[in-house]
């Protein structure tokens, strides 16, 4: 076959299984419920994807593990105002000024 079929194949084969998995939860409507054990974890799915996101950034530096850089120290600033107070500008406020003094002030 040439590299065109098998090309326009799976094409095919990505787009019919993403359609079958998302449209068969609107199809069957509610005569198909997951799980409640598997609802409930589903919950967490969107934090797990975002701290899977996140954490190579934070903790690799030039593609290796460096867990002491200026980008996990700010990350720690980042998580302690998150944490202790309500105000959503606080955390990115403070986060950024840790990573602009550690990087351009002392120059790590």
């Amino acid at each position: 076959m040439s590299e065109g079929l098998w090309l326009w194949l799976t094409f095919v084969a990505i787009g019919s299984t993403t359609v079958l998995t998302r449209g068969s939860f609107i199809m069957l409507g509610e005569k198909a419920r997951l799980p409640r054990a598997l609802h409930r974890a589903l919950r967490y799915a969107p934090a797990a994807a975002l701290a899977a996101l996140v954490a190579p950034d934070i903790l690799l530096d030039e593609g290796a593990l460096q867990p002491f850089n200026p980008k996990f120290a700010a990350a720690l600033v980042v998580l302690f105002f998150a944490l202790r107070s309500r105000q959503p500008w606080f955390p990115f406020i403070f986060g950024m000024g840790v990573l602009i003094l550690l990087r351009k002030g002392l120059g790590w």
